[in-house]
């Protein structure tokens, strides 16, 4: 098995899509079995046939003989995440990148605080569609019609005082700093964020930074350097959060994993 990953076409859905990959069952290789670290994605995984089992920091596919069409959305997780494959599976999961699910999801999404492990149903023709989009051989065909079905779901909404606050933490402002920029208790804008992004200011940041230093690893080799790039008070606050999203030191990570990989989330 393998994962055959693409970046949208349409530019709508560059602006708020990352990438989607696609699964196979009738691919006969290897089973996959990899790592996946905390992002700030909303993950949505589409399934035919099959069960995704949710255990403690592990994720297992198996093969099932209902014929029914599953999904899970993926909204926070703030450690690494091992997968394992069971069976080749037909699945395509789609990584929005922050607020992007926003833009289909009508009305509000409130479902963002929920856990809907397998049971996510976003529109009424979802299931319909995604049974068609599998039964398709031809893999530009399936392309062609996933991404048509998202554009027909797309809708202009203003997100954009959430969007200044999102922007105002990957810039590294304090809370209490944002708070003040717009006139609002810190509590109003650490519910505001939540509701939006389904985890905490704090969470989100941490994963910002982890990310960031994946990036400026490939220039940056010295790790005091690249804590005080990614605004880390310190050496030892960095090697610290970075341990609690990975389970493993900076140095035996940067080892291990290849980060050049245009997918960084995820490492086989």
């Amino acid at each position: 098995m393998k994962l055959d990953f693409y970046k949208p076409l349409d530019p709508v859905l560059q602006e708020y899509i990352q990438g989607y990959y696609f699964i196979s069952e009738s691919q006969d290789s290897e089973l996959l079995h990899y790592w996946t670290f905390p992002n700030n994605y909303t993950i949505l995984s589409i399934h035919q046939n099959a069960k995704t089992e949710f255990q403690a920091n592990k994720i297992v596919v198996s093969k099932t003989d209902d014929k029914k069409i599953t999904a899970d959305l993926v909204i926070r997780y703030t450690k690494s995440i091992e997968v394992v494959y069971q069976a080749a599976t037909n699945e395509i999961t789609v990584y929005f990148k922050p607020l992007g699910i926003q833009k289909f999801m009508h009305p509000d999404i409130g479902f963002i605080q929920e856990n809907r492990n397998g049971n996510f149903t976003p529109f009424s023709d979802f299931e319909e569609v995604m049974h068609h989009l599998f039964s398709i051989p031809d893999r530009q065909k399936q392309i062609e019609l996933f991404e048509n079905y998202w554009i027909s779901k797309f809708r202009e909404k203003d997100v954009s005082f959430i969007q200044n606050i999102l922007d105002d933490v990957e810039a590294g402002l304090k809370i209490e700093e944002i708070a003040e920029k717009y006139s609002f208790s810190r509590q109003h804008i650490s519910k505001l964020f939540k509701e939006n992004m389904g985890k905490t200011l704090s969470e989100y940041k941490k994963i910002h930074q982890f990310r960031s230093t994946l990036k400026k690893n490939m220039k940056v080799k010295n790790l005091t350097e690249l804590a005080y790039e990614n605004s880390y008070y310190d050496q030892s606050h960095f090697i610290k959060n970075f341990k609690e999203l990975t389970q493993i030191k900076p140095t035996a990570f940067f080892t291990k994993v290849d980060i050049e990989k245009e997918n960084i989330w995820l490492y086989i």
